[in-house]
């Protein structure tokens, strides 16, 4: 075994890591955008329920709209809380759903 000590005798200090000042900003963009896409979902929702009572169905482009506008706020809220780096629209590509 051998033990690393600095020039003077002393333990090297270890490194700290920065803080995160940039990912903290972009989180704080996110979450505006989040809330933003949050609320537009219940509009759309409100608008899809009319759309349902004057025509017997649903809207196949809005429930693929929103569906896509759904994967993006997970997107984003998986950005705030560290569960994904890739940084979501409008950084990144809009989601796109595999189907409903």
């Amino acid at each position: 075994m051998t033990d690393v000590h600095a020039a003077n005798g002393s333990l090297p200090k270890p490194v700290k890591a920065p803080f995160p000042f940039v990912r903290l900003l972009y989180s704080l963009a996110f979450a505006v955008l989040g809330w933003l896409a949050f609320w537009l979902l219940l509009v759309l929702a409100t608008i899809q329920f009319v759309v349902l009572l004057v025509t017997g169905r649903v809207n196949e482009e809005l429930k693929t709209f929103n569906l896509n506008l759904l994967q993006h706020l997970w997107e984003v809220c998986a950005f705030i809380i560290f569960v994904r780096d890739e940084q979501p629209f409008p950084l990144g590509p809009f989601p796109k759903s595999h189907g409903a």
